[in-house]
């Protein structure tokens, strides 16, 4: 493999870090309720940002899979959206330094660009990556927000309880940077924040709070939270009384609210196969509640349009 750093263009007058963390989030992978692009979002939008290095869209990128943006005006394209994906320099609310790495999920040169970002990690004496992304799960959205945490080592975790076994699942950049960091002895963190499966396709303020605070909890940083828990509380307030205008919702949204409240059970000391015992069959699948719900959620927003 040639040297990674052809990959990216480093800044020369690099500033001091001291052991700073690494925040990873990429576009293209799946983002349930947009939970990565908002977080992302709200740390442009309150923090202070600087790019560090920019990568090499151009050879890491199928740009006919995925097309950038292009403005026709009249009689002549007046503007081009550039893909990028860069490294940033960025300070909390209390002014404490930490990166970002965020853009484009890369379509070639995986391994590549892992040793790249690795290289990264080491130059600028990273102490914790953590990765972010949400995932459609059944869960109610009238339940405290959970993830799946995963890690490098089961130690960073271990306050978590998890919710899968052993799956296989479609490979992507940011798992697999996970993987070879840990493989090099680097400390990764990820978070895939579980956002309600008939929420899934639309933005979910909750859910992008939600990876705001895992982030915080896993690195200490002070990160603006109040432009987005203010968004999240008027969206659960729009949802509450779209469901409350069905029986047939209610119903579907209670028996989400029976299964996790019988895993979270278990997890604080009962038995989950006794609390299931005959009755696990009984509740619909996980498919079947998400469908119910997408289907009453979209004839209400056609009817809200007509």
């Amino acid at each position: 493999m040639r040297d990674p750093a052809d990959l990216y263009e480093l800044r020369s007058d690099l500033p001091e870090l001291s052991s700073p963390v690494l925040l990873v989030s990429l576009d293209g992978f799946v983002d349930a309720g947009a939970a990565g692009k908002q977080a992302v979002a709200a740390l442009f939008d309150g923090l202070e940002t600087t790019e560090l290095a920019a990568f090499d869209i151009d050879r890491l990128l199928d740009y006919r899979s995925r097309r950038p943006v292009m403005t026709f005006d009249e009689t002549s394209w007046g503007a081009y959206t550039d893909p990028v994906l860069s490294l940033y320099l960025v300070r909390d609310l209390e002014g404490t330094p930490f990166l970002l790495l965020h853009g484009l999920e890369p379509d070639r040169e995986w391994e590549k660009f892992a040793a790249a970002v690795r290289q990264l990690v080491e130059r600028l004496s990273v102490r914790l990556t953590v990765c972010f992304y949400g995932i459609p799960m059944a869960v109610p959205h009238t339940r405290p927000m959970t993830a799946t945490p995963h890690a490098t080592r089961p130690d960073l975790v271990s306050e978590h309880p998890p919710w899968v076994g052993r799956i296989q699942v479609p490979g992507n950049a940011m798992s697999l940077l996970e993987y070879r960091l840990g493989q090099a002895g680097h400390d990764v963190i990820g978070y895939a924040v579980h956002v309600p499966s008939y929420l899934a396709q639309s933005e979910y303020p909750r859910a992008g709070l939600a990876v705001l605070e895992y982030v915080a909890g896993a690195t200490g940083l002070s990160l603006p939270t109040e432009k987005l828990a203010e968004e999240a509380d008027k969206t659960d307030n729009e949802i509450n009384r779209q469901v409350e205008s069905s029986e047939d919702v209610q119903r579907v949204v209670r028996n989400l609210e029976a299964q996790y409240d019988n895993f979270m059970a278990a997890h604080n000391g009962l038995d989950l196969d006794s609390l299931l015992s005959g009755d696990e069959s009984k509740l619909p699948t996980a498919e079947e509640l998400g469908a119910e719900l997408e289907r009453f959620l979209a004839e209400h927003d056609r009817g809200t349009e007509g």
